[in-house]
């Protein structure tokens, strides 16, 4: 999937149960995270056409953070960092783990190839994947987009706070207001 849905499921998690700034942020960050062996597509780009190219991305996306051990170690980051320790290292757990779902479910290459996952790389070198597979593009991708764009305006409606308090809290506060007058334009004032 989209990294930008999975920092929105990251965020969902975040919201699941009451947490402070700093852990929602933890748990948000966590739904993206595994994305971090992505980035060697800069480098494969940057050596392509070189004599030795570096294929960095086809090799190690889904397989050098896409896996328990990064999990883990994710999980353990955030329970020295949270104030709610466990409660944060385990919905960081969950996000993280939301992250691998998403990627088994909807991240299939345009050319039919699907992406497996290594779970349980170094160790062991097992692959998990999933024969429905959707592609990257297809509608259940933004169907799930939409979902949780319809969750991150509710909780910012509700509750105040939205994945913006990441950067900045004057544009998490500036947005929550914003929604909070669209979702009550339609109610009738109370006295």
């Amino acid at each position: 999937m989209h990294p930008a849905t999975h920092l929105l499921l990251g965020w969902g998690a975040a919201t699941a149960l009451p947490l402070s700034k700093r852990d929602r942020a933890l748990v948000c960050i966590a739904g993206v995270l595994p994305d971090l062996d992505g980035l060697g597509i800069v480098v494969e780009k940057l050596t392509l056409h070189s004599e030795q190219p570096l294929y960095w991305y086809a090799t190690y996306h889904h397989v050098l953070a896409h896996n328990l051990g990064f999990g883990l170690a994710v999980a353990a980051g955030a329970a020295a960092l949270a104030s709610a320790r466990t409660r944060a290292a385990l919905l960081v757990l969950a996000s993280f783990h939301l992250h691998l779902l998403a990627d088994l479910a909807g991240s299939r290459g345009p050319d039919g190839s699907s992406w497996p996952l290594r779970y349980l790389w170094p160790f062991d070198g097992l692959e998990l994947s999933w024969q429905g597979q959707w592609a990257f593009n297809a509608w259940p991708n933004f169907a799930i987009t939409l979902a949780l764009l319809a969750w991150t305006f509710r909780v910012a409606a509700q509750r105040g706070h939205s994945p913006l308090e990441l950067v900045s809290l004057r544009a998490d506060a500036a947005f929550c207001a914003t929604v909070r007058r669209w979702f009550s334009r339609g109610r009738p004032r109370q006295r």
